[in-house]
């Protein structure tokens, strides 16, 4: 049987994107992302766990990250874990897990030159009316409507 090596993680980025050309001019871009966790613990107090992770981009991803991706930026990263080994100068046994990212999502608002761009609102009239608790869309065929 095959493994899955998949990951899926929303987070701001910790600093700006580091993007470095490796020999070919192929591009790399490494930065830090911080995903926080928020609960509640057994008193009722809200506890934050931050877990910061190191995405590592290639190519294309990698300039559109150092082109428009800073310090802060909320990002969605789709990826795999990738874990590599050396030894270090001291012949220590050194090890690094990262984040291959094979899909980015910016997820910040859009931002003019003096601020904020609100989207404009849209109109919903034409969608359907949304019914999770019936399983159903309002307005839409039954099961015996269905052409299959």
């Amino acid at each position: 049987m095959r493994g899955v090596n998949k990951v899926i993680l929303i987070g701001n980025i910790g600093k700006e994107p580091d993007l470095q050309y490796l020999e070919g001019n192929i591009a790399v871009a490494k930065f830090p992302l911080a995903t926080t966790e928020t609960y509640k613990d057994k008193t009722g107090n809200l506890v934050s766990q931050t877990e910061w992770h190191t995405v590592v981009l290639w190519r294309g991803l990698a300039e559109l990250a150092q082109k428009y991706l800073h310090k802060g930026s909320l990002v969605y990263i789709e990826g795999r874990i990738r874990t590599r080994n050396w030894e270090d100068k001291d012949k220590n046994k050194r090890f690094s897990t990262e984040i291959l990212g094979d899909n980015l999502v910016m997820l910040d608002k859009r931002k003019e030159q003096e601020g904020a761009v609100e989207a404009p609102p849209q109109d919903t009239s034409n969608f359907p009316d949304m019914n999770f608790s019936s399983g159903t869309i309002a307005g839409s065929a039954s099961k015996d409507d269905l052409p299959f």
